[in-house]
């Protein structure tokens, strides 16, 4: 049961993340935006959630305090400064509380993993699965909600959404307020208090740490790009596609990744979640190389193909953190993953600010550009982790 709250609070904390996505065109329309403008408002998210990784990771905030408490503190920041974009009436206020959003969101998924790992005990790799599932189809959902949207038997006032996802960003807080630390977690961070300097970077001298982090990082240089780029891949594999189509068939594309996400948590209870990172990282690999060749294809094979590709380059996602939490000892286990998570996606942002102008020039071959993250990744996993790592 705790895994089941955990996964489903994360999934209602990380709808935060893309709220403006599903509203775009009436935020613009509502602050005469030009299209320029709107990625300060994706962008800010993105520095927020940097900044805020870094400081909790940093200071060691995630395993000082008790890891649900800080998770429900931040959906409740988090839900407010959401709740009130709809009344910033322009680009630089909301500019600012979509920053505060993403400091807010740093508490929200690193912790959540923490939290994941506390009350799964043995089966790291099934529970960290359930949650990077939900997360998945938390980043499709715009998709969806755009599609919709375009549907007159939805049309909703905008801020309904906006105010929706705030809402269930406070039962996310409810959830795991009620539910609590795991008591090992608690009972580790008791041991261990005024113990800690104020900045501990000790998770960098642990060998099966650093190269499960490594794999991470290659995984980070794909992924977020490659869900860029699915929407232009698909209309150019589908060119006949209306709007409706092509906004639902990238949600599909992107969401596939949940329950492959969760497949993958089941494998690694009968091959180990190394195993996993390895097989998702080769076929991803795999795909890189071999979408370019593929153009010409009919409409119904390259969907599919990019489907395969979606689900390939997820599939792996929640395994790192698996790795790198069986090789942290227990008292620097949320700093691991939170500045795990803080340098991947810093990772990722330098992949799509280099990579997605790319688009217009290379097209479909812009895949070879996203195949060294994988492979490097898949490098650094294959080799030998030293102790209990190699079989997390």
């Amino acid at each position: 049961m705790p895994i089941l709250i955990i996964a489903i609070a994360e999934l209602f904390g990380t709808a935060l993340w893309f709220t403006p996505n599903a509203v775009i065109g009436d935020l613009q329309r509502a602050w005469s935006l030009a299209a320029t403008d709107l990625g300060w408002l994706t962008g800010a998210v993105q520095v927020g959630f940097l900044l805020g990784t870094l400081a909790i990771g940093l200071s060691g905030l995630a395993d000082r305090r008790d890891a649900s408490r800080l998770f429900a503190a931040a959906c409740l920041l988090g839900a407010a400064a959401n709740a009130l974009l709809p009344l910033a009436g322009g680009l630089w206020p909301a500019v600012g509380l979509r920053l505060i959003t993403g400091m807010a969101l740093a508490g929200i998924y690193p912790i959540g993993m923490k939290l994941m790992v506390g009350w799964s005990p043995g089966r790291t790799g099934l529970g960290l699965a359930w949650l990077v599932g939900m997360l998945v189809i938390g980043t499709a959902l715009p998709h969806a909600l755009h599609g919709l949207s375009l549907l007159d038997a939805f049309r909703l006032p905008w801020a309904s959404g906006v105010w929706g996802a705030s809402a269930l960003a406070l039962v996310a807080a409810l959830m795991v307020g009620r539910l609590g630390e795991a008591p090992e977690v608690a009972v580790a961070k008791t041991s261990t208090q005024g113990k800690r300097p104020l900045v501990d970077l000790g998770v960098f001298a642990i060998a099966g740490y650093r190269r499960a982090a490594g794999g991470y990082f290659g995984h980070m240089w794909e992924l977020y790009t490659l869900w860029a780029l699915i929407p232009l891949l698909l209309a150019q594999a589908w060119p006949e596609a209306s709007r409706v189509g092509l906004a639902l068939g990238s949600f599909a594309l992107i969401a596939v990744g949940g329950p492959a996400c969760w497949l993958g948590g089941w494998l690694s209870q009968r091959l180990g979640s190394r195993r996993v990172a390895m097989l998702g990282l080769a076929g991803s690999s795999g795909c890189c190389l071999l979408y370019p060749w593929l153009s010409g294809a009919p409409a119904l094979v390259l969907v599919i193909f990019l489907g395969l590709w979606s689900a390939l380059a997820v599939v792996d996602s929640a395994h790192f953190s698996a790795l790198s939490a069986r090789a942290c000892p227990s008292h620097l286990l949320g700093t691991g993953l939170t500045l795990q998570n803080a340098i991947g996606y810093a990772t990722s942002v330098v992949s799509l600010v280099v990579l997605i102008p790319l688009w217009p020039l290379l097209g479909e071959w812009l895949a070879w550009l996203l195949l060294p993250g994988p492979a490097v990744g898949l490098w650094l996993i294959g080799r030998a982790l030293p102790g209990p790592a190699n079989d997390a």
